[in-house]
């Protein structure tokens, strides 16, 4: 069994074996857990939010919030509505899967390098969307990339709806606009 920064290290190479790995130790969801709390630290710090610790602290608790919103979402969609003929899935696969995604977040650290924040963000934000297609093909056990897209984007979709319907209710439509 590969240490956590093995496994951190692979994930970010985007090696389906790590993803694979992950899905199957039952004992690696903490892992997860603290790769999504490391990459939310390195996010908000490299975002330069200025929002002190105070700050730190919301982007972490949101992103694990978000990551179990995600994992959810994503094992709904990959499982009824996009099943692959070998897909058999639960929730702990996706979260390990989807928690170790989240590794490419710690380069969002780089962002704290003058001049280059916006290069940093454009990087890692299209890092963790190839690292989590990686994810869900692996979690799901599709034998096609293509699939695996769909559920991303189809998740994303009901994801963001989700959060503009919440964030509606939360502060008013006023607010929003």
């Amino acid at each position: 069994m590969a240490s956590l920064g093995e496994r951190m290290i692979g994930a970010a190479r985007l090696d389906a074996g790590t993803y694979e790995e992950v899905e199957a130790d039952t004992t690696a969801t903490g892992q997860a857990a603290l790769v999504v709390v490391l990459s939310s630290i390195c996010i908000a710090l490299g975002a330069q939010l200025h929002a002190g610790l105070g700050g730190v602290v919301a982007v972490t608790i949101l992103r694990l919030v978000a990551w179990l919103v995600w994992a959810l979402i994503t094992l709904q969609v990959g499982t009824r509505l996009l099943p692959g003929p070998a897909t058999q899935a639960d929730m702990g696969q996706l979260l390990r899967t989807l928690g170790f995604a989240s590794t490419p977040g710690v380069a969002g650290l780089f962002g704290l390098v003058p001049g280059i924040a916006g290069v940093v963000d454009l990087v890692v934000s299209l890092w963790l969307v190839a690292a989590m297609v990686v994810a869900v093909r692996q979690a799901l056990d599709y034998e096609t990339t293509g699939r695996a897209i769909a559920v991303v984007v189809i998740g994303a979709i009901a994801y963001f709806l989700i959060a503009f319907l919440l964030a509606s209710l939360l502060f008013g439509t006023s607010r929003m606009s």
